[in-house]
């Protein structure tokens, strides 16, 4: 099994920043050996790249280049959560929004160039299955969305990794007594 690390070394990859919350949620969750992401968008280092609607003020390969840059913002979170991305055992799920023009069916073109992108990176551990979905709107105009389950090794997770936080109930927040 190849290193991934080694492989974005190889490929001359450089990552940006890892994207910040900007909301009430994570951009990592960690349950069991899943690692769920939360969407990302195309930017680098905090500016958008991609703004705009595919099939209209985007064509098919503007809309790519923006799927492999939120890719790379995937990786990005995932050195910056767990340490090293030979942490990743499988990717699992790519789930990617295109903001599409009426009538634009070609949100799978948008999406194989994050999916090439994974699958250069992890070889055979980056085949996942895929949902590319077309919508009106994205977040600050932004052309395309993706999120990704990961399964990891987790003996190989070198940081911790915020985990879903344990529910409330009446029960286990009453005094004793």
């Amino acid at each position: 099994m190849s290193s991934p690390d080694l492989r974005v070394r190889e490929l001359r990859i450089e990552l940006p920043a890892p994207p910040a919350a900007v909301g009430a949620y994570q951009p990592v969750t960690v349950v069991g050996d899943m690692l769920y992401t939360s969407g990302v968008l195309p930017v680098w280092n905090g500016e958008l790249r991609y703004a705009g609607v595919v099939g209209d003020d985007l064509n098919v390969a503007d809309g790519a280049e923006a799927a492999r840059l939120c890719v790379l913002n995937l990786l990005a979170l995932l050195r910056h959560h767990i340490g090293s991305l030979d942490a990743i055992r499988q990717v699992v799920q790519l789930t990617g929004f295109v903001r599409s023009a009426p009538g634009f069916g070609q949100q799978p073109k948008v999406l194989n160039a994050a999916s090439d992108l994974l699958f250069q990176v992890f070889g055979e551990r980056g085949r996942h299955t895929r949902t590319a979905l077309g919508t009106s709107d994205l977040p600050l105009g932004a052309a395309v969305e993706v999120s990704a389950v990961f399964r990891v090794f987790r003996d190989l997770v070198a940081r911790p990794v915020p985990s879903q936080p344990v529910a409330r109930t009446a029960e286990t927040t009453a005094p004793a007594g």
